[in-house]
């Protein structure tokens, strides 16, 4: 049961006390609400914050995001806790992919390398050569000595990592991520059609032809990296609305149009700053995982990490 609900600057205050008390960090995905993003350590994308949560010195990591990417802080720091603010926060895409299912598919291409996206349970994860995320996809495939590589869940990622590495044989899950997968080329050329004068930047979560339709296609990271260095003054942003917090922050003489009001990840929007101060105050929601788990699916996660990038 939620506490009762405090004002934004008491929370703030509290929450501010409560992780310095305790040695914590917050962490929060760029598709966080802003409060939420506003009082994080560190925000970004699933492989920033890989990365800083393997090198973390906290001994209690808060992880405002989903599921899958607070499972993966613990995979890289089984030592320390891992709090989850909200517990259903979880993701449709990761869940198209089960370990039974991955199984079976080895089976069928035993001569397959077997790589999965970021978004996919622990127990995926144990079945995986390696991992990757939306930044660093194409580098890990470009790693693997095998020609042919099983890429789950996302069949989207794997298209665009399909155009971009052709050498590979690039089996594909019929996976997607249900935000990017609705984004149709109709909305795309009306959106250009009323801004023609802007770049539009857009996720490879997005399906394939609208990849085509954009003038770059990058993670999100990428995609706040393009428009901060970019001499153009105007984006059409094709990815969750939650990243216009740290566009407009950084760039508060462009201007960024969204491709659509729709592009809203229910599960990212889940967490607010209540949910982060009960998190600490009541020391929930820890993750758990086996060890047998933590000990393969780390193998993946860290291969990662050693391609880098």
């Amino acid at each position: 049961m939620r506490m009762k609900i405090m004002d934004k600057n008491l929370l703030i205050s509290n929450i501010n006390k409560m992780k310095k008390e305790q040695n914590a960090v917050i962490v929060a995905h760029s598709y966080q609400v802003d409060e939420v993003q506003e009082i994080a350590d560190v925000t970004g994308d699933s492989f920033a914050l890989s990365q800083y949560c393997a090198s973390s010195q906290a001994d209690t990591i808060v992880f405002c995001g989903v599921h899958f990417m607070a499972e993966s802080a613990k995979i890289l720091s089984p030592e320390k806790t891992v709090l989850l603010p909200e517990i259903n926060a979880g993701c449709p895409m990761a869940d198209m992919v089960t370990a039974d299912a991955l199984k079976e598919a080895k089976k069928k291409h035993p001569n397959a390398a077997v790589v999965c996206y970021i978004n996919s349970s622990a127990e995926v994860k144990a079945e995986c050569d390696i991992c990757c995320t939306s930044s660093n996809a194409v580098d890990v495939i470009r790693s693997i000595d095998k020609k042919d590589i099983i890429f789950a869940p996302d069949k989207n990622l794997g298209s665009y990592v399909a155009k971009k590495v052709p050498e590979k044989n690039i089996i594909f899950w019929e996976g997607y991520c249900i935000t990017h997968h609705k984004i149709k080329a109709d909305a795309v050329i009306e959106s250009k059609k009323l801004h023609p004068d802007a770049i539009l930047l857009v996720h490879p979560e997005c399906q394939p032809e609208i990849q085509e339709l954009a003038d770059f296609v990058g993670s999100t990271k990428q995609i706040i990296d393009y428009a901060r260095n970019s001499q153009h003054d105007k984006f059409i942003i094709g990815t969750e609305m939650g990243v216009l917090y740290q566009l407009k922050k950084e760039n508060p003489n462009k201007t960024f149009y969204m491709m659509s009001t729709g592009l809203i990840c229910p599960n990212m929007k889940k967490t607010s700053l209540q949910s982060v101060h009960d998190a600490l105050a009541k020391r929930q929601y820890e993750i758990t995982l086996d060890k047998d788990i933590i000990e393969r699916a780390s193998g993946s996660l860290n291969r990662m990490l050693a391609v880098g990038k």
